[in-house]
Formats: structure tokens, C-alpha cells, sequence
């Protein structure tokens, strides 16, 4: 047995580690690797002391150690002695020493399937206890036995590394982006994000065994979602989508790292909406190292239920009666990229997982996650939550009107209005990407028609036409600028071989994305007589003075028409969300970007609407642009038709091409975005 070797110092050669493990972007300081690849760790042996040092025959044992209560048995602690060479498939070592140098070099490779989390590294020489340093692991796409493994180094790059990001709202009709920094490899977010998973309550109930189970991407996605929001666990972000007089409005983000720092330094941050719970989401996980993106769904349907039924229900004059279904305009999610051992090997790939708190999953609000195969082929007792995210993209629609005497009629219906355009960022690209296909069969085909059958036990609606003969349109107009007035109109054709004597109705309603509705802001009705092959056009226009008051900062009205044959006592419907478009943000830098040089923006907006706006404000945001923290111009007031105009300093930190991402805020307009590429050369 060869004698105790002198150890002087340990250095975790953290340059050349982070370039062999993709992590060099979490900056220098410390070491960050990913979990089933190797690692190389150079110890520094008092002079003389490793003479006689031979691998295979030393004292020599490694220990590696994580969580609060590290134990073998739970794969917290693993102990492991030097060999000839390092396994793929555990926590193994190997060394080589230099007698001229006094150095060991060791490679150690940490098990595929290890817990991610910050370890200790120790030493033990017959009971001789030496630390050698701490690193963090993560998730590791690079690696084929690790569950997230991805075999596409552009997706890896696209779906871990990745700090910016385009994300899609809008309705199904009109789909815009809005660009998000996710700066998952801003300084201090990484301990945030381990910070996270020691402030959920199953780490409190038994940390031992929580630490434990993060080995397996399936559990820490459940458990992000679940602490993304604030709801039972003082989690991130308080979701509000009412009137907000307090916190930040969701729109104002730019991005996650404030959000993330906010959390860290005083609790749950208000507020958020779905798009900022998914976005988060995406930061927190790809900081750990799970591949994910952004995915947004149109006219996505919240089943309260879980009967894949969304009930519209009206009384006779158009009016909606609440109800607790909803179908957004839109809604956005995060997709996961694993392995589903727990499901079968064919349900691995995207699985999909939701942070907004919609309904509890098991008693926590959380959703997921969730096979995208598992949905598509409407396999919905596969765990976790496939009812509810087949029923998001696609339930079926009921519409039933309450006549006098109080009963409520089927009049309208659809089995293919819900799920439209699920969208996601291209990969290497600001394209859209549409991606329904992945999460459903195309409407109408075979395969669509056998997983509805499949699905059909949860969901008793039978397919119903519409009611031939009279048929209803909408037809928008051009340039519908918030702030102008514009008209709208209601069609109804009459393709009957007899004339139809019609109450004709057209509202329209301000209502925000999730789909609940707000206030009327016009109205239309006649009584028509529609001649066999005709038609009849009912128009309503909607004045700034009517609707302006009414709108969320969505800018979205919803319009609906609804027409009674007298002759028939049947009901139609037709109806249309409108997106009003936002003025643009003229963004200009004032000569060249330079690293730790300050460079002025300037920003400019034209206020489209007719009276003032007041407490406007621009603010700017980039990863190594402005240190990953928003910056903020207050200029007051701005007047009907004006320019609301600002210049804004910031230093770059390193050369390379960035993204500077700018939001335009006052009382009256929000959500305003823009963004421009900014190319920051060397001093």
C-alpha cells in the first residue's frame, strides 16, 4: 500500500473543462460541467510525494456529495478509486502523475444519470479527509446515455444555449412576435435556478430524497412548473390577469433575469402571464440544462372540466354568460426534450409542461409533463396531465344559446376551431415554425378520426354541422391602428331556394388573450329579409371613444354575429377575434458599439391615439449589452399625435453580436416591443 501523498492545492482547470463541456458562458469563477462526460482536475502534491504513487494500488478514493444529507443509498454521496481508465456508465477516475512537476492528474466522469446540483469533491486517504472543490452538474444534451440527449448540434445550440428568443401571440388570424432574453448565463442566475429547487416544498418535506430524484429531467420539469408560479409554494411569479394597479405589468418584461433576481432577493414577483411563466420556465431550464423552447397555440382551450368539452353559452341577444371554459386567443407553453422511461420508449422526445396556473395536477397547480406523442395519439392515461393538454389543443366547441324559458339550445358547434397554429421559434432563425402537426393529426383525416374515438369516453360531443342554407362572416378592415376609428361588418348569405326573415345581430366585446371578456364596445341590429342566393351586410363601427376605454393592453376585441331564422327558430354564429396593430418603435444607434465604451440609442414612437399618453417611458435590455439588467427612461407625458422620444446610454461588456430588446410603456399603451442586432467590436 503506497503512503499518503502531501497535497498542496487542487485546480479544477475550469477554462479547459468549460470549453469541452459548453459551459464557458457561465463565466470562470467556478466550475460547471454537464453529468457522463469527462472532467480533468490537476493536484498539486507537496515535492517528493508521489514517488512511489501507483494508481491501481493506492489508498486513493474519491468521494463526490450533494444535497444536505448526502447518503449512498439515495446516489447523494458516491465513493469510487482510480483505474486505468473512466466508465460511461458511473462515477469513475483515472490519473496519471508527473514526477518532475509534482502533479496528479485526474479525469473523473460523473454517472449519466447523476442528480444535478452543486457537489463537494473530497479525497480520502485512509481516513485522511482532503477537499478538493465544488462544481455544479448539469444536464447534459452532449451525452448519448443522458435523458435529454439531443443528436443535432444545432438544436443543442438552438434549445440549451441559446439566450434570446422569439415568442408568438396574437390570434390565429394575425400571429406577431415579440422577442424575450432569457439570459440563462447572466451572472448569478444558475444559483437562482439551484436556489429554486431547494425552495420547493418537496426538498422541504425530504430533501434527501428530492435531491435524489433530480437525476431524472421528468421530475425537476414537474417541479419547475409547479415553482414558476407563486401559488403553493412561493414560487416566482404571481399570475394576475385582471386590472393591475400594483408590481409590474406582465407586458413591461423584457426578459427573466430581473424577474429571477427579484424572486431571489425579496419572493414571489408580480406579475406574470402565460407567455412570462413559459419564458421563465425556458431560462430555469436551460440554465439546468434540459433543452427546451417556447410554444404558443391559438385559440387554446381551457377545460375546467375535463370533459374536452368547452360550453359557450349566450343568452338571445349575443350576450356571453360566464362560464368557467375558456379558449384563449392564444397560449404559451414550454416543451421539454427526454427520455420517458416511466411511459415507454414511445413517448420519448418533447414533452410539454405548463408553469400558468390553470388547474391543480395531483393537488399542486402544475402541468406536466407530458408526452407530445401521448397527446397526439390521445393516449390520455399517460402520465402526467395528457387530458388536459389534449384538451387544449383539441377539444371540441358547443355553443348553446338560453331561450326564454330558461333552457339552454345547441345551436353551433365544432370539432376542429380549437389548437390553430402552435407555433415555435425555427431553429437558427426568427421564422415561425409551425409545429401543430407534432401535437395533433391533421383535421378530418383518418388517423385524427381513430384518436378521437380513442379520446372519445372523455368527451361525449358527437359531430354536428352547421345548419345548411344561412351563413355568417365577418369581414375586417385595413389599418386597424389603435387609436383610429374603422368599421367592421357582419355578412349573412342566404343560399336557400326560399327567402329567410332574419334577426340580425353584430357586438363587439374588448377581451383579453386568456379569452375572458370585458366590456361592450359596439353594438348593431336589424330585422332583414334575405331574398334565396342573396346576401346582407350589417355594419358597426367602432370609434376610439367607445373601444378605448374598453381594451386591455392586448388591444384585442372579439366579434360576434349572430343571426335568428324566425321561420326555422334556428340559431347562427359567426365570430372573429381582431387584433389592433401597434405603432412601430424607430430604434437607432448613434455611431458603432464598442466593448466597455459607452453608445447612445435613440428611440422614438409615434402616439396613434387622440389624446395624451402619460408616465411613458422606454426601456432597454441585452445580455452583454446592459449587464443583463433592464434600463429605464422616464419622458413624462406625450401628447395626442406626438412623438414620444428618448436616447439611453449603455456600456457593452464583451465584442460579438447581441440582441437589444426595447418595450415602450405609458397608461394607456403598453406591450409595445422592438428589437434591433447590435454588433459590438473589440476596444
Amino acid at each position: 500500500m503506497s503512503e499518503v501523498l502531501g497535497i498542496e492545492r487542487c485546480d479544477l482547470d475550469i477554462s479547459s473543462n468549460h470549453s469541452s463541456h459548453h459551459t464557458q458562458l457561465y463565466g470562470g469563477k467556478r466550475l460547471v460541467i454537464r453529468r457522463g462526460q469527462p472532467f480533468n482536475i490537476i493536484i498539486y502534491l507537496t515535492p517528493g510525494s508521489n514517488t512511489n504513487f501507483k494508481p491501481g494500488q493506492s489508498s486513493f478514493t474519491l468521494i463526490v456529495e450533494t444535497g444536505p444529507l448526502p447518503s449512498e443509498e439515495s446516489d447523494t454521496k458516491v465513493s469510487f478509486c482510480l483505474h486505468d481508465s473512466t466508465s460511461e456508465t458511473e462515477w469513475s477516475a483515472s490519473a496519471a502523475n508527473d514526477p518532475s512537476e509534482n502533479t496528479l492528474t485526474v479525469s473523473l466522469n460523473s454517472s449519466p444519470d447523476a442528480p444535478i446540483g452543486l457537489y463537494s469533491l473530497s479525497v480520502d486517504q485512509k481516513g485522511q479527509k482532503t477537499s478538493l472543490g465544488q462544481f455544479i452538474l448539469l444536464f447534459n444534451a452532449w451525452c448519448p446515455r443522458d435523458a435529454v440527449y439531443m443528436n443535432d448540434e444545432t438544436r443543442r445550440q438552438e434549445y440549451v444555449l441559446a439566450q434570446h428568443g422569439v415568442l408568438y401571440k396574437g390570434t390565429c388570424t394575425r400571429i406577431t412576435q415579440f422577442p424575450w432574453n432569457f439570459g440563462q448565463f447572466q451572472a448569478g442566475i444558475l444559483d437562482i435556478c439551484l436556489k429554486i429547487l431547494d425552495n420547493n416544498p418537496k426538498y422541504i418535506s425530504d430533501a434527501d430524497k428530492d435531491c435524489s430524484a433530480r437525476g431524472n429531467p421528468v421530475y425537476v420539469t414537474r417541479v419547475l412548473s409547479a415553482m414558476i408560479n407563486s401559488e403553493d409554494d412561493r414560487g416566482v411569479l404571481v399570475g394576475k390577469w385582471k386590472d393591475i394597479f400594483d408590481g409590474v405589468h406582465p407586458s413591461m418584461w423584457l426578459g427573466s433575469g430581473d424577474i429571477l433576481r427579484q424572486w431571489a432577493e425579496s419572493g414571489p414577483v408580480r406579475y406574470g402571464q402565460c407567455w412570462v411563466f413559459a419564458a421563465v420556465g425556458i431560462t430555469v431550464s436551460r440554465a439546468l440544462g434540459i433543452p427546451c423552447r417556447a410554444v404558443t397555440n391559438f385559440e387554446s382551450a381551457q377545460d375546467s372540466n375535463a370533459n374536452l368539452v368547452i360550453e359557450r353559452l349566450y343568452d338571445e341577444y349575443g350576450e356571453t354568460i360566464y362560464h368557467k371554459d375558456f379558449i384563449w386567443n392564444f397560449h404559451v407553453w414550454l416543451d421539454s426534450w427526454m427520455t420517458r422511461p416511466d411511459l415507454g420508449q414511445r413517448f420519448d422526445g418533447w414533452q410539454t409542461s405548463d408553469a400558468s396556473p390553470q388547474e391543480t395536477s395531483e393537488g399542486v397547480f402544475c402541468c406536466g409533463p407530458a408526452s407530445l406523442k401521448a397527446v397526439k395519439e390521445g393516449e390520455l392515461t399517460r402520465k402526467y396531465d395528457a387530458p388536459f393538454i389534449f384538451a387544449e389543443v383539441n377539444a371540441d366547441v358547443v355553443d348553446k344559446v338560453r331561450q326564454t324559458n330558461g333552457e339552454f339550445v345547441r345551436f353551433n358547434g365544432s370539432i376542429t376551431s380549437v389548437g390553430r397554429f402552435i407555433s415555435t421559434k425555427a431553429v437558427g432563425s426568427n421564422l415561425r415554425h409551425d409545429i401543430t402537426h407534432q401535437y395533433k393529426y391533421a383535421e378530418g383525416s383518418e388517423d385524427e378520426r381513430r384518436v378521437y374515438e380513442k379520446a372519445q369516453h372523455h368527451n361525449k360531443l358527437q359531430k354536428s354541422g352547421e345548419e345548411p342554407g344561412l351563413h355568417l362572416k365577418i369581414k375586417l378592415s385595413d389599418n386597424m391602428i389603435v387609436g383610429s376609428n374603422f368599421e367592421v361588418f357582419a355578412i349573412l348569405t342566404n343560399d336557400c331556394m326560399d327567402a329567410r326573415d332574419c334577426k340580425f345581430r353584430f357586438l363587439a366585446t374588448a377581451v383579453s388573450y386568456n379569452g375572458r371578456r370585458g366590456d361592450n364596445c359596439g353594438f348593431a341590429s336589424i330585422q332583414v329579409e334575405v331574398p334565396p342566393g342573396e346576401e346582407r351586410r350589417l355594419s358597426l363601427k367602432l370609434e376610439y371613444d367607445s373601444y378605448g376605454a374598453a381594451i386591455t393592453s392586448d388591444r384585442l376585441i372579439r366579434l360576434l354575429t349572430i343571426a335568428y331564422d324566425k321561420r326555422l327558430d334556428a340559431f347562427h354564429k359567426s365570430e372573429k377575434t381582431l387584433v389592433l396593430d401597434e405603432p412601430e418603435i424607430e430604434i437607432k444607434l448613434e455611431g458603432e458599439a464598442t466593448v466597455n465604451q459607452s453608445v447612445t440609442v435613440q428611440l422614438t414612437l409615434l402616439n396613434p391615439l387622440p389624446e395624451p399618453l402619460q408616465d411613458c417611458s422606454f426601456t432597454i435590455e441585452g445580455n452583454n449589452l446592459t449587464d443583463g439588467k433592464p434600463i429605464t427612461a422616464k419622458i413624462g407625458a406625450v401628447g395626442a399625435a406626438q412623438e414620444a422620444k428618448a436616447r439611453i446610454e449603455f456600456i457593452p461588456s464583451s465584442s460579438g453580436s447581441n440582441v437589444l430588446l426595447v418595450n415602450f410603456d405609458s397608461d394607456k399603451l403598453k406591450k409595445i416591443r422592438g428589437f434591433i442586432g447590435v454588433v459590438v467590436i473589440g476596444e
